[in-house]
């Protein structure tokens, strides 16, 4: 199986970008990077992700259209097809995201597979906050939370005039 990975510098870290031959298996960014080195040549297969978050970052793009093939459980998988839907600027809670997934019950497990997503910023799991609106849990830490969800939603001035 042939891997790629390659290393990119964002507004918010140094993050590791991951492929094999079905697509693109891991975006994710690193708190330790004293052993990281920037790659100066992009693999192939992740050259369209990086210009995409480029391009997310840059505030031009809204949607990812990339090979994706996350590994995880079929209920990872079907909590990550749920946040792929959850739309650019808008926010969902645990709770709304348990009720779309059938078990209000699943709360729990649901915030587990939230926290597993392997695929940081386009399986947007930054955007399921808190029932009472607080930014509760994030495995990029709450301050890149906080920053992705102002970036995709910033406040705009009112006209005075």
């Amino acid at each position: 199986m042939n891997t790629h990975t390659a290393y990119i510098k964002t507004p918010l870290g140094i993050t590791r970008l991951v492929s094999e031959e079905n697509g693109i298996t891991e975006i994710s960014v690193l708190d330790d990077v004293s052993d990281i080195f920037l790659t100066e040549f992009i693999p192939e297969s992740l050259q369209d992700c990086v210009k995409q978050l480029h391009e997310y970052f840059e505030g031009t793009r809204t949607e990812f259209q990339l090979p994706f093939a996350p590994k995880g459980t079929v209920f990872q998988q079907k909590v990550w097809k749920a946040l792929n839907e959850i739309p650019y600027g808008k926010t969902c809670s645990y709770l709304e995201l348990s009720k779309r997934l059938g078990d209000v019950k699943a709360i729990r497990a649901v915030a587990a597979a939230n926290g597993k997503n392997p695929l940081w910023i386009v399986t947007p799991c930054h955007r399921v906050i808190g029932s009472d609106g607080s930014l509760t849990g994030y495995a990029g830490g709450l301050w890149r939370k906080k920053w992705l969800l102002a970036h995709e939603n910033p406040v705009k001035q009112q006209s005075l005039f």
